[in-house]
């Protein structure tokens, strides 16, 4: 539901303010409308380990629109949100500069909280002791980064967001963590997740993606093929037109009226890696032929292959999600549509009706193939190992949780059966606490009439059912959508997932919430405390 938010009213405080010795850096100029949709720079490690300076800077994009970016100027010219590429059980360091506005909220230290420490064992920020890793300041200058589906600790320094807040005037903060040996090899994302302007920083269209290399090794069918990253991006339009915001692919604007371009060979196939790193839009992708839909094979979702690939027409992306998949293109002399068929939110929901968003996603052409890199050669074969199991194992514990609203529609809520819903504040207690080893299922209702994006940090879950029913698209993922209550039933709409606690590596404190970014900054956010098993 679309409300004044207060990150919002910090926007406004920024604009008003100046820049304290970081004028001289804006965000890169994005493409216009119409332009051929280009791939981002890609990164990769070498002898395992991946070295990246990022700069968070914001300025005024072209259009008049506020732009957020990670600053990226170890390539020709600097550009912004590049795709990060290493292999599992690779080192990646990323040195995060802060180079927001000073704002005035921040400069009074509006809104700045001192974290209790949790007991040293359990403790999410061990290090840092009067940094950045143990005081929130609730404004419009502080940045983070959260590795969007990486299965690494929730510790200061790895993927930490509760109490990590890195203020402007605060030294380079390095992040360092290793991809565990075992991860997936897939698709994940990065992004930045301050409490309270996390919806600011993603729309301004802070976001990039990260590949976990060796998806051929799993899925042999996408070796050699031409592989392409788009990350789907969503800002607000500064006229109000197109239903007031409008989506972007690699920051070219896809508008109904002025479709960007993706450039292939003719009839050519390729492997597809897409992110929707909007803010609020549950995208139905299609590639579509004189009006009709074409097959694709999808591959895998949340960065997960599938045990088998899948033969889709329609592949449905909530917020925060991904999924890789291999397309043919059109033959010479020819056009097709890559679309956004628009979804159903709910009565209360935001607008994401093929009305509104209708071809917002690229025309596709016969042009020479713009430049991509291609999948390698499967030297060897292997299955996923992480995951391996879960739907036979016998959970220890069944949870019951709901999202809901208070009845103006102002604020979100996520709450444990028999807890009394709140929104969320960074010093609250966790909500749930478990142990390492455990797996869970958890079941979810939606008691409000709009639909809901659940997304938990540090594992992935498997979907078992929906309403009661097997669900339909297996598969282990980091976010799914819950369908919405028409207001009406009796009983609420659900999901029941399998969450995996069982690595140890994920021991700490982290984040379960709606991945509708006003929904997360207005309160529908909470706590989870996983124990070391003893």
């Amino acid at each position: 539901m679309k409300i004044i938010h207060k990150s919002l009213i910090l926007l406004t405080l920024l604009a008003l303010t100046c820049a304290v010795g970081f004028a001289q850096e804006v965000c890169p100029v994005r493409p216009a409308g119409g332009a051929i949709v280009p791939d981002p720079i890609q990164l990769t490690s070498q002898n395992g380990v991946l070295t990246v300076d990022l700069t968070m800077v914001t300025s005024l994009d072209v259009d008049g629109t506020t732009a957020y970016c990670f600053l990226y100027a170890g390539a020709s010219q600097p550009t912004e949100a590049p795709t990060l590429v290493a292999k599992p059980g690779d080192v990646i360091n990323i040195n995060l500069s802060n180079h927001l506005p000073v704002t005035a909220a921040s400069a009074m230290g509006m809104h700045t909280m001192h974290m209790a420490s949790e007991p040293a064992a359990t403790d999410s920020a061990s290090s840092d002791p009067a940094g950045p890793c143990q005081t929130v300041a609730m404004s419009a200058s502080i940045t983070n980064i959260h590795f969007h589906g990486l299965n690494i600790p929730p510790r200061c320094h790895q993927d930490e967001v509760i109490k990590t807040a890195v203020q402007p005037n605060d030294p380079t903060f390095q992040y360092s963590f290793q991809i565990p040996a075992n991860e997936p090899p897939g698709l994940y994302w990065y992004h930045p997740h301050p409490h309270g302007m996390t919806l600011t920083q993603v729309a301004g269209g802070a976001s990039g993606a990260l590949i976990v290399s060796g998806i051929e090794k799993v899925r042999p069918e996408v070796a050699g093929l031409a592989q392409r990253v788009f990350v789907i991006r969503q800002k607000t339009l500064p006229s109000g037109g197109e239903g007031g915001f409008a989506l972007s692919v690699n920051f070219v604007p896809a508008y109904t009226h002025l479709a960007s371009t993706i450039s292939m060979k003719p009839s050519e196939r390729q492997f597809w890696r897409v992110v929707n790193s909007s803010s609020k839009s549950f995208i139905q992708l299609q590639l579509q032929s004189h009006g009709f839909a074409k097959q694709l094979q999808l591959v895998a979702r949340d960065g997960v292959p599938l045990s088998k690939l899948q033969n889709v027409k329609t592949v449905l992306i909530p917020p925060a999600g991904r999924a890789e998949f291999i397309m043919q293109g059109p033959p010479r002399g020819t056009s097709e549509q890559f679309m956004d068929l628009g979804f159903d939110t709910g009565p209360g929901g935001d607008s994401n009706q093929e009305s509104l968003l209708s071809n917002v996603l690229p025309t596709m052409t016969t042009a020479a193939s713009a430049a991509t890199t291609k999948v390698p050669a499967a030297t060897q074969l292997e299955t996923v190992k992480r995951f391996a199991g879960l739907s036979s194992a016998a959970p220890v514990a069944t949870r019951r949780l709901y999202f809901s609203e208070s009845p103006d529609g102002t604020q979100f809520f996520i709450t444990v059966e028999g807890q009394k819903p709140k929104i969320y504040e960074p010093a609250d207690p966790p909500a749930i606490v478990t142990n390492t080893g455990a797996v869970e299922d958890w079941i979810i209702e939606n008691r409000s009439q709009e639909v809901h994006a659940f997304h938990i940090h540090q594992i992935h879950f498997l979907t078992l059912e929906q309403n009661g029913l097997p669900f339909p698209d297996p598969g282990v993922r980091d976010t799914i959508t819950v369908p919405y209550w028409d207001g009406v039933s009796t009983t609420f709409p659900s999901i029941k997932v399998r969450m995996d606690f069982r690595d140890p590596e994920i021991a700490g404190t982290f984040l379960y919430h709606c991945h509708i970014l006003d929904h997360e900054d207005g309160g529908m956010m909470a706590k989870i405390q996983v124990l070391p098993k003893n």
